[in-house]
């Protein structure tokens, strides 16, 4: 009789064991599980973040592409993409002058020729009207100088090589952090590098 009570004593300690084991295998395994979905939550919040917070231009593309228009692109886009995003050349297309690794700004204007076009210096251009350059330098005709602190959108959109994607950062940053202390500030503003600044330093001021 003893015998069999330390038997049966044995048998539900085991017993016990065994449940024990059993509950922290599954409660280790739902913790993994949730990690797991946690992790992937994370990755495609990260994910949508970074295409959100992806910086555009906006570039007006016609000529002998087969979707002519306005395209919105990455920035830093070269020609070669904002074909792409055009739907791609015609088979008119005669692209032997054209730069396809250019790198293209917010505001441009890019004129794909055809075969049967007369030959032109360049075909992309920043200016608001008639004639093909490459880059005008200064599409402020009037000479005018513009308060960067107190200017709006249309006023700053007059500055050579800013669009209204820019111009509209500009506006953004001065609410957001206060008036530019000097003309070199505007250079925190995304899209306006050193090269950038240089076409449009004379030009600007903040009183």
């Amino acid at each position: 009789m003893i015998e069999f009570l330390k038997q049966r004593k044995i048998v539900i300690i085991i017993c016990i064991l065994v449940i024990i084991l059993v509950g922290w295998k599954i409660y280790d395994s739902s913790n993994l599980e949730t990690e797991e979905e946690s992790q992937i939550i994370d990755s495609n919040t990260q994910e949508s973040k970074t295409e959100d917070e992806e910086e555009l231009v906006i570039v007006h593309v016609t000529g002998e592409v087969k979707k002519p228009g306005v395209v919105r692109v990455k920035e830093g886009s070269r020609v070669e993409d904002i074909v792409k995003a055009a739907g791609g050349l015609t088979e008119n297309a005669d692209i032997s002058n054209i730069n396809l690794a250019y790198v293209v700004e917010d505001g441009t204007k890019i004129r794909i020729p055809s075969t049967d076009d007369e030959k032109q210096e360049e075909y992309i251009t920043q200016s608001i009207g008639e004639g093909i350059i490459m880059q005008e330098e200064n599409n402020n005709s009037n000479n005018t100088i513009i308060n960067i602190n107190t200017a709006n959108e249309t006023e700053l959109e007059e500055l050579p090589g800013i669009g209204a994607s820019i111009a509209g950062r500009i506006i953004e940053y001065r609410n957001k952090n206060g008036k530019f202390k000097s003309i070199e500030d505007i250079k925190n503003v995304t899209g306006i590098g050193d090269s950038k600044f240089e076409k449009i330093k004379d030009l600007i001021k903040i009183k």
